[in-house]
């Protein structure tokens, strides 16, 4: 198996589920790194609020960070599942 292979999530039903999970995990993180921005950009329009529209860029940008360690997780998430399932496989198919 190679990593970050699109095929990857093809190899087996845990696969696809698990593809399914992350790219939920993905979304939200996306979501979540969007809506702070733009509320950090607007509260940047008040003085008072400027404070806390810093946190929002800063937490904002942790959720961007999110998803390249989400990416690096699937990755060794099917590597970890895909031995397994190839050494049934084989077990299998021998006599």
């Amino acid at each position: 198996m190679v990593l970050f292979d699109p095929a990857n999530r093809e190899k087996s039903d845990r696969h696809a589920a698990l593809y399914a999970a992350y790219e939920i995990a993905f979304t939200v993180a996306d979501f979540s790194a969007a809506t702070l921005f733009v509320v950090g950009s607007v509260m940047f329009f008040w003085p008072s609020y400027e404070t806390a529209a810093i946190w929002c860029f800063v937490i904002g940008s942790l959720f961007f960070l999110m998803k390249p360690a989400l990416r690096l997780a699937r990755e060794l998430h099917y590597l970890s599942i895909g031995d397994v399932e190839d050494i049934a496989r084989k077990l299998r198919d021998e006599p």
